[in-house]
């Protein structure tokens, strides 16, 4: 993995981190019924089941960027493709909603954000496979 793919890895968790922080002050927990179901798996208490919810996967992000994504390695480019098919998930299911209501939708400002950085994360991965691999060359005598 190249620098700035590690780099955009990292924006990433930190814009999700944003992102929950949008959703837990525009209470997402208590107007979208799968996120109050998976907080409610965690706590009687929504708002505390949506921050513990919150900080397991950021801690997983934190984890994966400390570990895998900086070892460079297949595990974390793995890891940031898992990352960017949720993030790309997470940010168009947020913008999907807001655009069929015609109102803002918990964590829409983030999830702008939250797409970008995840469109320029995979576009970068995208290049850091074809970076060092031998180009296809056809050549073709002419015949005069």
């Amino acid at each position: 993995m190249s620098p700035r793919s590690k780099l955009l890895f990292l924006l990433l968790v930190i814009v999700q981190a944003a992102h929950s922080v949008e959703e837990y002050v525009t209470r997402l927990f208590e107007t979208f019924a799968p996120a109050r179901l998976v907080a409610g798996l965690v706590s009687h208490d929504l708002a505390l089941g949506f921050v513990v919810i919150n900080a397991a996967f950021l801690a997983i992000g934190a984890w994966c960027y400390v570990g895998p994504v900086r070892a460079g390695g297949l595990a974390g480019r793995v890891a940031a493709v898992v990352w960017v098919a949720i993030e790309l998930a997470n940010s168009l299911g947020h913008i999907t909603i807001a655009a069929l209501s015609g109102a803002y939708f918990s964590g829409l400002l983030t999830a702008v954000l939250l797409l970008g950085t995840a469109v320029c994360l995979a576009i970068s991965l995208l290049a850091d496979r074809t970076r060092g691999k031998p180009v296809a060359v056809s050549t073709m005598e002419s015949t005069r």
